[in-house]
C-alpha cells in the first residue's frame, strides 16, 4: 500500500469485531516491520505485552476505563519504555562494537554521550523512554494498516495499575496501549475530524 494511502485510511478503530482472530505470523509480521523505527543510538528502548487471554483482557479492561474495545480486539499491546536501555547492560552497544569494524572508541563515546543525554535525571530517562516507544508505537499501526490490521491507541488508562498488575520492573514506563483487530464491519466510525494544517500548527524561523 502506498504512504499516502496507509496514512489516509488508517483510522483509531471504535468498534471490533471479537468474532475475528489474528494469527500470530500476522502479529509478528507486523512487529518485525514496524521495528524498523528509529531510535536513539538504536538502543530501541521497548518492549510489548501482548494481550490476548480473555483473562488478561479483563484486568487490562479495568484498568482502561473499561473501554469495550480492549476485550473486542484480538490483542492488545502494552507498550514499554525501558528507561535504563542507555546502560551497559543494552546488548546493542556489543552489536554496534561489530558494526564500526571494532572502533572501541567510538561506541566509549556513543556510551558516555547517552549515558549524560538520558542517564542524567529521571526525567531524561523517562523522556528517552517515552519518545523513543512513541515511535514504535506510530510505526506499529501504520505497519498493521498495511497488513489490514485496524488499531486504536489509548493513553486514557491507569498507567500505574497496569505497571503493577502485569508485573512490570521498576525501569519500565508504561507508554501507552494499541487495541490491534478487526473493525466491526456492521458499525460505522463518524467521519475523520479535520487536523491542524502546517500553516496553523509550524513557525518557521
Amino acid at each position: 500500500m502506498e504512504t499516502k494511502t496507509l496514512f489516509n485510511e488508517r483510522r483509531s478503530i471504535n468498534f471490533f469485531d471479537k468474532t475475528k482472530e489474528m494469527d500470530e505470523q500476522t502479529l509478528k509480521e507486523i512487529i518485525n516491520l514496524a521495528v524498523l523505527a528509529p531510535s536513539a543510538f538504536n538502543l530501541q528502548p521497548w518492549r510489548i505485552i501482548v494481550v490476548k487471554s480473555e483473562n488478561s483482557k479483563e484486568k487490562l479492561f479495568k484498568l482502561s476505563n473499561t473501554q469495550d474495545k480492549v476485550k473486542e480486539a484480538a490483542v492488545n499491546l502494552i507498550l514499554i519504555g525501558k528507561k535504563n536501555a542507555w546502560d551497559n547492560s543494552n546488548l546493542v552497544w556489543q552489536e554496534m562494537l561489530k558494526s564500526v569494524g571494532g572502533n572501541k572508541q567510538m561506541v566509549d563515546g556513543a556510551k558516555q554521550a547517552a549515558a549524560f543525554l538520558y542517564g542524567s535525571s529521571d526525567e531524561r530517562s523517562r523522556k528517552f523512554a517515552e519518545s523513543n516507544t512513541g515511535l514504535l508505537a506510530m510505526a506499529i499501526m501504520i505497519a498493521a494498516k498495511e497488513y489490514g490490521v485496524d488499531t486504536h491507541p489509548m493513553s486514557g488508562i491507569n498507567f500505574d495499575g497496569i505497571h503493577n498488575e502485569f508485573g512490570l520492573r521498576e525501569d519500565d514506563t508504561v507508554v501507552m496501549i494499541i487495541a490491534m483487530g478487526y473493525s466491526d464491519k456492521s458499525k460505522t466510525l463518524y467521519p475523520r475530524r479535520p487536523r491542524l494544517m502546517f500553516d496553523e500548527i509550524a513557525t518557521i524561523l
